[in-house]
């Protein structure tokens, strides 16, 4: 190292061109039209660098909006051009710096500011994050909802992209298009408990398809609890009740009787309801029929939008810890369902095990996300379905946001 030292500092006293002062590459450099006549660009077409034919070549550019975010581009093999490959924001202003050698090796340096214009006829699409701010169990997915429909691939890429979720500890996990309005967001596991989330939009001007721009976004931040897991076995009509892996209660239940049997799977607490009054009719039994029920219910702990609860059942304390009487909800004693209710929250996570119920649905009646494989969920990402789990240093960094 000594010996290079030297060199340098001899290269510079003798002029070797690597040790002047960047010269201005005005003369050596051209830009996208509207750029270089100091009008607005279009954001719909590509910015473009240009060496000029003159034996030299460019070495580097950096491209950033006014809140200092990147564009992405590509500098071809032989330096002669750059081209952006992620798109401009509609109404941004951008900063172009641009770093070139002659062909003595010279470095230049030109930087160019230039504004985008913005469309006369364009709809918005804003996003909505979800759940509301606030402390939640380890299994509450982030859910993103979008004002108009995305069904094209490559639009549903820009946008994903552009959706931020990072979490302190740090941990897996991606977007999952449920339609083409709604996506929701899981790690590979559940969340760690008491970890902070944040999610974000950086769609904001962005163009997503023909005459559809990125619009607002609030920003979320959340918190997660203790790792709460209820796991319900139908068979041994038993529920046990774990706080961070430990067991700190089992309760005597009765689960959904046959023709009403309870959804097995992984569920996650939607919310908790000092009184509801249930009616067979709810769920299609016929008023006056043998199965016709309309009871009052308390300390209910929704954990499906169809009306699948844990809740008090007094009038089956004889069954419970012996047979599955109800009619697909987890019933136990009074004094239980009030320390569950008491002891959970919204996104704590309710497993069923050994019933003869079917499956409980990833989307539509709740938070069945979970009930996916990783694989599985990773297929409804429009921007990793089709890659090996971190195989591009996009996919690196978004499952890994702590290398960010």
């Amino acid at each position: 190292m000594v010996v290079i030292g030297v060199g340098v500092t001899a290269c510079g006293s003798d002029g070797h061109p690597l040790s002047a002062e960047p010269y201005d590459a005005a003369q050596d450099v051209s830009f996208s039209a509207a750029v270089s006549d100091g009008k607005k660009a279009d954001p719909d077409k590509p910015l473009e660098v240009i060496a000029k034919d003159s034996g030299g070549r460019i070495t580097d550019v950096t491209a950033t909006d006014a809140a200092g975010r990147y564009v992405a581009g590509e500098l071809s093999a032989d330096g002669g051009r750059w081209h952006s490959t992620s798109p401009l924001a509609a109404g941004a202003h951008y900063t172009v710096r641009v770093s070139t050698e002659d062909e003595d090796g010279a470095p230049g340096r030109k930087a160019v500011d230039f504004e985008t214009s913005v469309p006369r006829t364009k709809k918005r699409l804003d996003v909505t994050f979800g759940p509301d701010k606030g402390t939640y169990g380890v299994g509450q997915p982030v859910t993103a909802e979008l004002s108009a429909p995305v069904k094209d691939k490559a639009a549903r890429a820009v946008v994903e992209r552009a959706l931020k979720v990072r979490s302190q500890p740090a941990v897996q996990g991606a977007w999952h298009w449920v339609d083409d309005r709604n996506l929701h967001y899981r790690p590979m596991e559940y969340w760690p408990a008491h970890a902070t989330v944040t999610a974000r939009s950086t769609l904001s001007g962005i163009k997503v398809a023909e005459r559809l721009w990125g619009g607002r976004a609030k920003p979320l931040t959340l918190t997660t609890g203790d790792r709460m897991e209820a796991v319900t076995d139908a068979a041994a009509h038993s529920m046990t009740v774990y706080r961070n892996g430990e067991v700190i209660n089992t309760l005597p239940v009765t689960t959904g009787k046959p023709g009403f049997d309870t959804r097995n799977g992984v569920k996650v607490v939607l919310g908790k309801e000092y009184f509801v009054r249930m009616r067979g009719t709810s769920i299609g039994i016929a008023e006056g029929s043998a199965d016709s029920y309309d009871l009052p219910v308390y300390y209910a702990t929704r954990v499906t939008w169809s009306g699948e609860y844990v809740h008090a059942a007094p009038w089956s304390t004889g069954s419970q810890g012996a047979a599955n009487v109800s009619h697909g909800c987890t019933g136990m004693s009074t004094a239980n369902a009030e320390w569950f209710f008491d002891t959970v929250r919204a996104g704590d996570i309710v497993k069923v095990v050994n019933s003869d119920g079917d499956m409980m649905d990833p989307f539509g009646n709740g938070f069945g996300d979970w009930n996916l494989t990783w694989d599985s969920w990773r297929k409804g990402s429009a921007l990793v379905a089709d890659t090996t789990e971190g195989s591009t240093p996009e996919d690196r960094l978004r499952l890994r946001p702590e290398s960010a």
